[in-house]
């Protein structure tokens, strides 16, 4: 039994700011599938602002300056098939089909995902590897902030009271002729959390790596890059016979990055363990796919 002391359907997303401004300890409700949880095990979740379904949070577009702007209604099975998702963004679309099971696909958001604040959430390591921006509205008005920063603790995010999340945003600068990847590593092979998760984007100039975006979850309090892991692999040959040396380099940087701790579900050195070792596999698929994005531009103009 649910103890709801307060439920209001929004309208619009303005709608839904005007309701959260009149009540400061409601909470938005999309899918449910964290809420309805944290209402059944927590306090201060029993108000609720639903925006379920809102038209205006549903559109995956691709814009014409090539931006990607992913609603945050826009379920998990919907990013899974997206055409504009598998042609830009393909791998945000991977990390959706990674989450719990069809049910929950169905109606789960990549909104409620990136706002519940959960280190776990499978899109978090994907948005930030894609360098995602966030499009947010409040009573102040509407702003966009990067993705990374906005977890800024366990179950915390940087929004303001009364604010939505409108939209996720992918600039053509941080997708097109980028090859990426994601890895959830899990104890079980489907219906279960992220022992660690793991997302890598890449861009080639030849041979060499001209740009590389690591990201984790499960590895430190909040979903995180990884500075001195692509700082290693900055400039360094992507070439298959000097692939090798450049992925071992990156395994072996990215422990300064990371804050793995042990818990009931998995022990620090073995999530360390895991940390390393999808350093070098998630890399090394992002350079597989860079390597086919360009040979793709090559034959498709404005790929």
């Amino acid at each position: 039994m649910f103890d709801i002391q307060s439920y209001q359907k929004a309208e619009s997303v303005r709608d839904a700011v005007r309701l959260l401004r009149a009540d400061p300890e409601a909470r938005l409700i999309a899918g449910g599938t964290d809420v309805l949880i944290k209402l059944r095990e927590f306090e201060g979740f029993s108000r609720l602002v639903d925006i379920h379904d809102l038209p205006e949070l549903k559109p995956i577009v691709r814009k014409a300056d090539g931006t990607v702007r992913v609603g945050s209604g826009a379920t998990f099975t919907d990013l899974e098939e997206s055409p504009v998702i598998r042609e830009c963004v393909p791998m945000l679309g991977e990390a959706a089909a990674t989450v719990a099971g069809p049910q929950i696909r169905n109606v789960g958001t990549i909104g409620g995902n990136l706002c519940n604040g959960a280190v776990s959430a499978d899109t978090c390591a994907p948005v930030l590897a894609l360098n995602g921006r966030l499009n947010l509205i409040g009573p102040e008005g509407e702003r966009t902030v990067p993705a990374l920063g906005f977890h800024i603790g366990p179950g915390k995010v940087a929004l303001k009271p009364g604010e939505v999340l409108l939209a996720v945003e992918f600039r053509p600068e941080d997708w097109k002729g980028w090859g990426a990847s994601y890895h959830k590593y899990a104890m079980r092979e489907a219906m279960d959390i992220a022992t660690i998760g793991c997302a890598a984007a890449v861009k080639l100039d030849g041979t060499a790596i001209a740009g590389i975006r690591l990201a984790y979850s499960v590895s430190a309090p909040i979903p995180v890059r990884c500075p001195a892991a692509e700082a290693a692999a900055l400039g360094r040959s992507a070439a298959p016979e000097d692939l090798p040396a450049t992925l071992a380099a990156v395994r072996d940087a990215v422990e300064t990055d990371v804050q793995p701790r042990s818990s009931w579900r998995a022990a620090k050195d073995f999530r360390l363990h895991i940390i390393r070792a999808l350093a070098e596999r998630v890399v090394a698929k992002a350079v597989v796919r860079a390597v086919e994005r360009l040979s793709r531009a090559q034959d498709v103009p404005g790929v």
